[in-house]
């Protein structure tokens, strides 16, 4: 029980850099800059861009609002395995665009986000506010 206690703190520490990186740094520039401003090697449409800035937001919120608000707790994992999926999008992009180090860094971020997935779903899953004491089961799921 000690072991789950401090994976579920590692785990909270990952959850909110992960959250900052594609909420701050990848997210919103690309919902909030032109895309000519965008270091973009290969043009992408403006729509399509949006769409990815999109993901990125919505994937940072739910690593994070389903934990803090208690609610639909199985959201997490499933924002974490999106992201993976994301990061693989953007590692396939960057090697057409030769750029490996910034695809090494898109495997290293996909790889982080799948260990939360992994971790979330697995290993120390969310627990609701409801516990046997107060009347209610320990839901892991939230759903």
């Amino acid at each position: 029980m000690e072991n789950v206690k401090k994976m579920s703190v590692v785990l909270w520490i990952v959850q909110g850099f992960l959250a900052l990186f594609f909420a701050l740094a990848s997210g919103a520039p690309k919902l909030l800059l032109p895309a000519e401003m965008l270091p973009m090697p290969i043009p992408l449409p403006q729509p399509f861009i949006v769409f990815i800035g999109t993901a990125e937001v919505l994937g940072a919120l739910g690593l994070i609002l389903p934990g803090l608000l208690r609610i639909r707790l199985g959201l997490t994992p499933l924002a974490a395995a999106c992201l993976v999926l994301l990061t693989i999008c953007a590692t396939v992009y960057q090697l057409a665009a030769h750029q490996p180090a910034s695809a090494l860094f898109a495997v290293v971020m996909g790889l982080v986000a799948a260990f939360v997935a992994y971790g979330r779903w697995r290993v120390a899953p969310l627990a609701s506010g409801r516990s046997k004491a107060n009347g209610g089961p320990l839901l892991a799921s939230g759903c």
